[in-house]
Formats: C-alpha cells, sequence, structure tokens
C-alpha cells in the first residue's frame, strides 16, 4: 500500500484542481447568461429574414435580380465558413464540431477551402492539413453586428469574382445548455430550402418599390452578413454551455477522487499505526524474554 504522505500529496493536487475547474464552472454560467440573451435577441429577425430571402429566391428568374442569387451550373471551388471558439476544456464541443465538418464535405468533388473563426478551429484545420483561406481569430467575447462585416465582405466579394462557387456556413447552434448541434447551412448562392425551425407555406410575390435592384443590392449583403453573425454568437452560447457542463462533470469527479483518495490516506495511516504498535508490542515482549 503507498505511504499516507503520498494520498496526502494526490489530496491536495486534486483539492487545488477541483478549485480551479469550481472558478471556471462559475465564470462559464455567468457568460452563457449574457451569450444566450444576445444570441436569442437576433434569432428571430435572422430567421424571419432568412425565410424573406429564401422565398425571393424561390421565384422565377430570381438569378437575375442579384448575383448572389446566382446558382452556377459545375461547381469548381467550395468555400466553407468555420465557427469555433478561442479556448479549449469544453468537452466534446470541438471534436462534434470538427467531426461534422469534416464528413459532411468528405464526399464533395470540388476543392475546399475555409474561414476560420476562431483560434481553435484554426488549429485544427491546420493539424489537419486542409487548406486555409482567411483566419478570423480576434473577434471579442461578446461580439457585435459590426465585427462581421469584415467577414461577409470577404465572403461575398470571393463569390462575386468566381473564386468560389458556393459557400457553407458551419457552426454549433444551441438548443438548450446541455445540448448543441453542430449545423451546416448553404449561404450562397442563397437556396430555397426551408429551414426545420421555419414554419411552412407558400413563397410570397414581392413587389418592389422603388426597385428590385435598390432593394436588393442593399438587403443581401446586410443578409449575408447577419447569417455569419448569427452563427458566431450561437456557437460562442454553444461553447459558454458546454464548457459550464464539462466543468461542472469535472469538479464533481474530483470531489468523488478526492473522497476515494481521503479514504485510502485513512487507511494508510491506520495501517501505519497499527504496524508501530505492533514494533512496540514486539520490542517490549523482547526485552521480557530477556
Amino acid at each position: 500500500m503507498a505511504s499516507a504522505r503520498k494520498f496526502q500529496k494526490r489530496i491536495r493536487s486534486v483539492k487545488t484542481i477541483t478549485q480551479v475547474t469550481r472558478a471556471m464552472q462559475a465564470v462559464s454560467t455567468s457568460r452563457v447568461r449574457f451569450a444566450v440573451d444576445h444570441m436569442m435577441a437576433t434569432r428571430p429577425y435572422t430567421h424571419y429574414s432568412l425565410e424573406v430571402m429564401r422565398n425571393i429566391a424561390s421565384q422565377q428568374g430570381s438569378a437575375m435580380l442579384h448575383p448572389l442569387l446566382e446558382k452556377r451550373e459545375e461547381v469548381k471551388q467550395t468555400l466553407v465558413v468555420l465557427v469555433s471558439g478561442n479556448n479549449g476544456l469544453a468537452g466534446s464541443f470541438y471534436a462534434n464540431l470538427m467531426d461534422t465538418t469534416f464528413d459532411y464535405f468528405s464526399m464533395f468533388k470540388s476543392p475546399i477551402r475555409y474561414i476560420s473563426i476562431g483560434q481553435r478551429g484554426t488549429e485544427l484545420l491546420y493539424r489537419n492539413r486542409k487548406r486555409v483561406h482567411a483566419e478570423f481569430n480576434d473577434l471579442p467575447d461578446s461580439p457585435e453586428f459590426d465585427d462581421s462585416v469584415p467577414i461577409g465582405k470577404m465572403v461575398m466579394d470571393a463569390f462575386l469574382n468566381h473564386e468560389y462557387d458556393e459557400v457553407y456556413l458551419v457552426y454549433m447552434d444551441f438548443v438548450n445548455m446541455v445540448k448543441q448541434e453542430a449545423k451546416v447551412e448553404k449561404i450562397l448562392p442563397l437556396g430555397v430550402e426551408k429551414d426545420k425551425r421555419q414554419s411552412a407555406h407558400d413563397a410570397s410575390v414581392y413587389a418592389f418599390e422603388p426597385n428590385a435592384d435598390t432593394i436588393l443590392n442593399q438587403m443581401l449583403p446586410e443578409f449575408i452578413t447577419l447569417q455569419i453573425h448569427q452563427g458566431i454568437l450561437e456557437s460562442q452560447a454553444s461553447e459558454h454551455a458546454a464548457r459550464m457542463v464539462a466543468m461542472k462533470n469535472a469538479t464533481e469527479n474530483g470531489e468523488k477522487l478526492r473522497d476515494s483518495l481521503q479514504i485510502k490516506f485513512n487507511n494508510a495511516r491506520q495501517q501505519s499505526v497499527t504496524n508501530e504498535m505492533l514494533d512496540i508490542v514486539g520490542g517490549a515482549e523482547a526485552m521480557g524474554s530477556k
């Protein structure tokens, strides 16, 4: 059996780690509430805007209304906007995100390149030898719409310049505090598929005032950027929730391990005391026999 001193050192180590995980859990709990409120404030607007844009895209001759609605017959290059995070210790958050991404695009015949949003995603892309078009690793903890504008502009410029023929957005969709799902959406060219959270109804026919060019030139670029921004907000809320749950589980496991080590420490100390008493009794008997 290991010495009592060895168990004592391990107990101190586990206590220190548990204090750290409990502190990280508290930080993630406070951050996830703000992130969820921020994300939920923009989610309805994003989804209703998507419904309007897809209704417009479903109309006959929509490709003539704006270049961002043009569906190319041959896909030569595909761009993937991957939204991750900057910090680890988030359980299976990054594993689920990357597995879904690589599995989904593994069957694509066209070459794939990535725009990475988040340091961890960038590292994992390079580790898996993927081609990275651009990196955005310095977004603030609470990003505003303006922070997503450079990303949206880069994506749209690359599509309009025919560098890429289709663009996908991959992010972690926030379902609830214990469930987050990796989601893949095609954002360019704008498709007519309906999102599962949208109500199904017949496509409306729109009349544009003053004209379609003026309206769509303003709306479509902002909407594409809004989709990316919403993906960033969803991923941030999901990351904080995943980290909160992971740190909670780590804290509970640490406490169980500490209790188990404490029992072993008590047994080792009791065995040590028993051995010392036996030595004393044996010595006394030896002296008496002389």
